[in-house]
């Protein structure tokens, strides 16, 4: 029975974090039954070993929310500690390489789905804009395609975090049969995430995770694709490359300055509360009492629900406290792939999935300079599951490199933090 309960759990973990690409409301359903069967069935439950900084982190959350003097206005953020959960199931439940294979292979596959329906969207898009004789640009910028999920952004986001860790399969696995199919998903996702015109993921997440992809694989293939990076956006439609260029020549009052204002309104809000800010949810609603008198009224056309920034929205909502826990928790998981991977030779797949999780968190990083992604419930999970992903091939690494990394925690204990957790 405990056997059973504890597959079951698996198998709802495996789903849960696949079916993100789709559906939150199911996501998050099979994530709560997971939990359910991982508790029934017994065995050993672990949690990688960052427990340390993000036990920190949801401590300020808290402290921030009662500071703020509106504790039940920070419930929706206090909820989405159970994301966090994903971690827990995924790291719990899943018993090897074999098994992450087939959650990043199912990512690939829904994610080229949602991608197809993308680039759709984006010929429907066109075909309006040829009839109606519109300016291009603006008529797809106000429209972008989505895919499957709600909003552009969450797509962006969404298709980034799945290309680069499939890509890091493609370049570092020594699985040749599933290369006939990842090449041609891949190809998908990248005309995916350019023709969704999210300047952050086109220009900046994607080429910043992939490149060092690619350096890490053999540097001169870099070049090559900055050359063919180049050859496409010459290719691209003529909205792709306005843009392109609007990230550095505006295409007169676009988002560029809508950043700039959040910019400027979420350093105020640091200013005037650093170590616990307004609180959690409190920057949408106080944006209008901290926008700069040097700030011209109306304002610009965009979202003033936060600040379009990770950095500056952990900050501004939770202090600076709480912007270092999330950058310490993001931190140590760096330190512990790249110790891992240093340690020589860890294995083809392992090597795959610990590339592919550092590309992704560089991508994001990237990317949340403009843009509150990881806000996102459905990037968050994405996120959370690749880094579980990750701690689980680490779990699958030679012995040599497990005593090494072990050797490299001050507590000689890096990946499993007590014996119960452990390997």
């Amino acid at each position: 029975m405990r056997d059973m309960s504890r597959r079951a759990s698996f198998y709802l973990a495996l789903a849960s974090a696949a079916v993100i690409l789709a559906s939150i409301a199911a996501s998050q359903t099979l994530l709560g039954l997971s939990l359910v069967a991982l508790v029934a069935g017994g065995g050993p439950i672990r949690f990688p070993p960052f427990r340390l900084p993000l036990a920190v982190f949801f401590l300020i959350t808290v402290a921030a929310a009662l500071a703020s003097g509106d504790p039940p206005g920070a419930m929706p953020q206090i909820k989405k500690f159970f994301v966090f959960a994903i971690v827990l199931v995924i790291y719990s439940t899943f018993d090897g390489i074999r098994h992450v294979r087939a959650l990043v292979f199912g990512w690939a596959g829904i994610a080229s789905l949602s991608a197809g329906l993308g680039i759709l969207q984006f010929v429907e898009r066109w075909q309006e804009a040829i009839k109606e004789r519109a300016n291009n640009y603006d008529f797809f910028l106000y429209a972008r395609i989505t895919g499957f999920s709600s909003h552009w952004m969450t797509f962006g986001g969404e298709e980034m975090i799945v290309l680069l860790v499939l890509a890091s399969f493609l370049l570092f696995s020594d699985r040749r049969k599933f290369k006939i199919f990842g090449w041609p998903m891949l190809a998908l996702l990248l005309a995916a995430v350019t023709l969704g015109m999210t300047r952050s993921v086109f220009l900046l997440g994607v080429p910043l995770g992939f490149g060092y992809l690619l350096w890490s694989r053999r540097r001169v293939l870099l070049i090559a694709a900055v050359a063919v990076g180049a050859i496409g956006i010459a290719a691209s439609p003529r909205a792709i490359q306005e843009r392109a260029v609007s990230a550095i020549r505006p295409h007169g009052e676009d988002s560029n300055t809508h950043r700039a204002i959040c910019r400027a309104v979420g350093w105020e809000m640091v200013k005037a509360h650093p170590w616990l800010g307004l609180g959690p949810e409190q920057v949408r609603k106080q944006f209008n009492s901290y926008i700069p008198p040097s700030v011209p009224r109306p304002l610009p056309v965009g979202w003033y629900g936060h600040l379009h920034n990770i950095y500056l929205q952990y900050a501004a909502e939770r202090g600076i406290f709480g912007l270092l826990a999330i950058l310490w928790l993001i931190g140590k998981v760096m330190r512990d792939f790249i110790v891992c991977l240093r340690t020589g030779a860890p294995g083809p797949e392992v090597s795959a999935i610990l590339h592919g999780a550092i590309a992704m968190i560089l991508g994001v990083l990237a990317e949340g300079f403009f843009e509150y992604n990881l806000g996102d419930s459905e990037v968050l999970t994405l996120f959370l599951s690749v880094i579980a992903c990750g701690y689980v091939a680490i779990r699958c690494a030679t012995p040599a490199a497990v005593t090494v990394i072990a050797a490299k925690s001050a507590q000689g204990d890096l990946l499993c933090g007590s014996r119960t957790t452990g390997f």
